[in-house]
């Protein structure tokens, strides 16, 4: 379990509550009680439309947060949710042993090398284009095998680069460039992705596609609001543990992970 940690003050869904390190740390606190094994700290919100900040600005941001959480022993792996290499370097130097990339080591030339000699884990994903442009009707031939030849492409480039693959997680990217239909049709094919053999990182939490579903079941014109799409965000982390998925980024860890309980305890994983 991967608990959401968003220092930014424009999240989809909690932007700004986690700004003071206080906050973030009593967050972090309550993440960790509820069953997280990873905090992924994110300073740079990857929404859709969201506009870039320079590294100054993300490292100033996610250090002081992260060096409360390294300071209090929490029992926990840290993540730095960054494509930026000044600022995964900054937080390998402080004790954060997993850098996710939404980028998938393109938005940063020096990333792959720091990665490399810091012999961290990482996270490749695959997004359609930019954040502010992604969603404007993103297109594919398959999506599926897009998304496939994608992840396929970065993981040969991130070893060759000197990334050892045992350190490779890979995820499809859920609403990353993606509309309704093709996020379903990423979770519905998922176990198509296990062949690149490497674990799959699943990140639908309280994502606008499960909002349009939802508002689609109560008959509501419009998506229902973050808050609301828990119901969505557990069924799509149980189908997505069934097709192969064995890490889940939430915001809200208990609740995912007792409903993974019972489905990995049903299907006897």
């Amino acid at each position: 379990m991967m608990g959401i940690v968003n220092v930014t003050p424009d999240s989809f869904s909690d932007g700004g509550e986690f700004l003071d390190p206080d906050a973030a740390l009593a967050h972090c606190h309550e993440l960790v009680g509820a069953g997280a094994d990873i905090l992924d700290v994110g300073g740079e919100s990857t929404r859709p439309g969201a506009l870039s900040v320079d590294a100054e600005q993300e490292r100033a941001r996610v250090m002081p947060v992260l060096m409360r959480i390294l300071d209090a022993q929490l029992p926990a792996r840290v993540s730095i949710d960054t494509s930026k290499a000044s600022v995964a370097r900054a937080a390998i130097a402080a004790g954060a042993s997993i850098v996710n990339d939404v980028s998938a080591l393109r938005a940063d030339p020096e990333m792959a090398e720091v990665l490399a000699e810091a012999g961290v884990e990482c996270c490749l994903m695959h997004m359609l284009g930019q954040p502010r442009t992604m969603q404007d009707e993103p297109r594919y031939g398959d999506v599926v095998d897009d998304v496939k030849a994608f992840l396929e492409e970065r993981l040969r480039f991130a070893v060759d680069a000197g990334i050892a693959e045992e350190r490779i997680v890979l995820d499809p990217g859920i609403g990353f460039g993606k509309t309704v239909e093709h996020n379903l049709e990423l979770l519905r094919r998922l176990d198509e992705l296990l062949a690149l053999g490497r674990p799959l990182l699943i990140g639908t939490s309280r994502k606008s596609f499960l909002g349009v579903l939802a508002a689609r079941a109560h008959g509501a014109g419009e998506p229902l609001e973050p808050e609301r799409r828990l119901a969505g965000t557990i069924a799509s982390c149980v189908l997505a543990l069934e097709r192969g998925a064995s890490i889940f980024r939430v915001h809200d860890v208990a609740p995912v992970r007792e409903a993974l309980a019972v489905a990995a305890a049903t299907l006897r994983l």
